[in-house]
Parts: C-alpha cells; structure tokens; sequence
C-alpha cells in the first residue's frame, strides 16, 4: 500500500510545555495511538517526531514494523532518484532523508548550532555519545502559534552599541578583542573576513569568560534592569526572562549578540549549518535533514562543547530577516510550499475546507503528513485506496502516489513534509 497510517512518539523534554498547554500533547491524545493518549498534565511534552531517526523511529499504525524496515522492504516507497542521491552520500536503505517535528517550547532551548557534514561525520567518530549519527542537520521552523527565536549573529553595529551601553557585558571581554571588534564594526573598509575574525573573537572570548566572572557581572546587570532600566524594552525583557530560567548562565548574554524575532504563525525561518540560534517560545512545525547533532553551548543542563560551537559557525552577521524562508504556490495542488536551500526537505501547508476536495499530485520521494486540524478523507489509486484522517493521525505518501483530500464537516489542515530530487 502506498498510502498507510504511522506511529509518532514524543520527547518530554524539561523546556516543553506541560500537559494540554502543549500542541505537541493535544496532537498526541488526538492522534489515536493508545500509547500516546494518556498525557499527564504535570509533565512537559516538547516534541513530537515523525520519521525513522533511530532515536526515537515512527511506527507502521497497523503492523508496529519500524518504518525504516518497512521501506527497506518497499523500495519502491522511497523512490529510485532518492535513493540513489541519499545512499550515494551514505544513508542506509529506508532511511528518510528528513525528520518531521513539532516543537512546544514553554522555557528556551540552549544557545546551540548544528555541523556540517563533514564537521558531523568527524564529532561522531571522536565523540558518538554525544553526536550519535554522521549527519548534518540544515533546518527550518515554521510558526503554529506565535513563536520567538534568537537567530543568528546581530548586525556588526548592533553588538557594538550594546557592548558601548552595557558596561556589564563589556567588562567581560578582553581589552585588545573589545577595541579591535568596535573599530572594526564602526569602519567601513575591513573585509569581510576580518569582521568574522573579530566576530569570532569577540563571541569566542564571551562563551569561555571564566564561570565567576559572568554571575558576578550578570548580578550586576539583572539588578540594573530591576531598578532603571534602559529604554530598550526588547532586550531587557529578553534579559530577565533568560535569567529567571537560567540564573548566572553565560548564554542570557547572547541577547546582546543574536537577533531576537517574532514570527507569526505561517512565518518561518532556516537554519543551515554553523548559525547560532536558540528557540525561546512557542510552537512550531520543524523539519531538518535525518539528524539529532546539536553543539551547545549555554542555556542548558546538557553537555556544552564551547569549543566545536565557537569554532564551527559561519560568523555571518546581519538582520535576522535573512533567515526568513517566504511560502510559494505549489504547483502540482493547493497549497503554500516552504521550500528551503536544501535537497533533503520541504513542507507544504494545505487546507480543505469542509465538504471539498483538493488534489495533490505525486512527487517523486517519499511524504509524511500530519494533521493538524478537522476530520476527512484521503484517496488514492483511482479511488481503490481510501483512508478516513482526522486531527492527530500522521500518515505516509509514497514516491508517485497522486492523492485527493476530502474536507469532511471542518476545515481539515494538513502539513506536508517531502523529498524531491
């Protein structure tokens, strides 16, 4: 069968949001999986994984088969031109080349970047517990609700103002990288390397500021914004908050450093390799390549690996709006298609309103569909395959299979996450 039921499972990760505050929680009990229908309202429920990742792999509904064995076993299902690409490049067989999530973030996610493929492949081999797969991990979120980022490094300009009025942050870099960083933010013939040296250094300096130092300054700092605060309201909100969940972590000072945005639900942004970010609230539909590698550095309880973070990013600095990732029409259905640089995915977001019909034609890789609202019906296979869905239920497409969605007594909302080459 080319169209058939899946199996997701959840992370109950501390920053999730507890119990049905939580959409990943609300698509859980809905989902009609008897082992995801029992949701504890005092635990987090913070992310919900759709695909054969081995950590934590999708189920076949009707038979509990591991997905990836399934579609080992179907080639077919995958698609000649997908394997050939994604296995050439290592992937095992029935291995999807993209993991479909959702993320509902109540407290912020550490100050974290991803490798890239070949910095993957090596912090696997010296460190597999940590880096538990060779792959690299590009990744898009796309707002459900109102969702906040910090996203990549702030203009030069930026930093440099906040390091002139914040003397807190300031007296924990060191003279020589503090002058050389301002002089060369404010000048406008230094290449572009040196501004990513002095970015680096800069960054590099503040992450491994000595344990004492940063609660001693951020003391100072949090007790400043309590009394007087500046009239920058953004960031001295930003500040308290990051603090009240991180008391005297090192990472409350990247608000200095990365951008803060707001997105709205049907925004979204990307994020390729080596570009700090850290998730700060909401919730989100997130898709990446097969991956679970994550360098941190602050914000968190887990390991910190400053030195592959510091030296892994891009140092690309500018407007967070760089990293906006703007919907088109699809072309083979109804739909607005957020199609990222990247081979390995792209997520569709369709609607059917209630009573009507919409086509989706075949793409030539493998799908996974969630529902995420309403009840209905999707054909196939000239009206031999049927399948009732409804809010909850994930489902998978495989390679050339067209389909015909049919909205029942609600609008039905669907998000698609695929592969074409």
């Amino acid at each position: 069968m080319s169209v058939f039921k899946i199996h997701p499972t959840t992370q109950q990760y501390d920053w999730g949001k507890p119990g049905f505050t939580s959409v990943v929680a609300q698509l859980a009990a809905a989902s009609g999986v008897p082992s995801l229908k029992d949701i504890d309202e005092r635990k987090p429920y913070a992310e919900l994984w759709m695909g054969t990742h081995p950590t934590s792999p999708s189920l076949v509904l009707s038979t509990n088969e591991p997905l990836s064995s399934h579609l080992a076993a179907h080639p077919e299902l995958m698609g000649q031109n997908v394997i050939r690409r994604f296995e050439s490049q290592g992937a095992e067989r029935g291995n999807l080349p993209f993991l479909f999530k959702i993320l509902s973030i109540r407290k912020a996610l550490s100050i974290q970047a991803h490798p890239d493929k070949k910095q993957a492949e090596e912090f696997h081999r010296m460190l597999p517990g940590v880096y538990k797969d060779d792959n690299h991990k590009p990744e898009m979120a796309l707002a459900v609700t109102p969702f906040r980022a910090l996203c990549g490094f702030r203009p030069l300009n930026e930093v440099a103002a906040y390091l002139r009025s914040t003397p807190e942050l300031a007296a924990l870099i060191p003279r020589g990288v503090l002058t050389t960083f301002l002089d060369i933010s404010s000048s406008s013939t230094p290449t572009g390397g040196k501004k990513k040296s002095a970015l680096k250094a800069l960054f590099g300096a503040l992450m491994t500021t000595p344990e004492e130092k940063v609660t001693s300054q951020l003391d100072l700092l949090v007790s400043r914004y309590k009394s007087t605060p500046p009239p920058d309201k953004d960031i001295v909100d930003l500040v308290l908050l990051l603090s009240s969940q991180y008391p005297h972590d090192v990472g409350i000072l990247c608000a200095f450093l990365l951008n803060h945005i707001h997105l709205s639900p049907g925004s979204a942004i990307f994020l390729g390799a080596g570009e700090p970010h850290a998730y700060l609230s909401g919730d989100c539909i997130e898709c990446m390549a097969n991956s679970d590698n994550v360098i941190r550095a602050g914000l968190t309880p887990k390991l910190r690996d400053v030195e592959s973070l510091v030296g892994c990013l891009t140092y690309e600095a500018g407007e967070g709006g760089r990293h906006a990732v703007s919907p088109r029409e699809w072309a083979r259905g109804q739909g607005r298609l957020y199609d990222p640089p990247v081979p390995e995915f792209a997520v569709l977001v369709g609607r059917v309103a209630e009573g009507k019909e919409e086509r989706w034609g075949g793409v030539e890789g493998p799908s996974i569909v969630l529902v995420s609202e309403g009840r209905g019906e999707v054909v196939w296979d000239g009206d031999k395959g049927r399948m009732e869905i409804g809010k909850g239920d994930v489902f998978f497409i495989g390679a050339g299979t067209e389909v015909v969605l049919r909205g029942g007594e609600e609008e039905v909302v669907l998000y698609r996450a695929f592969v074409e080459v």
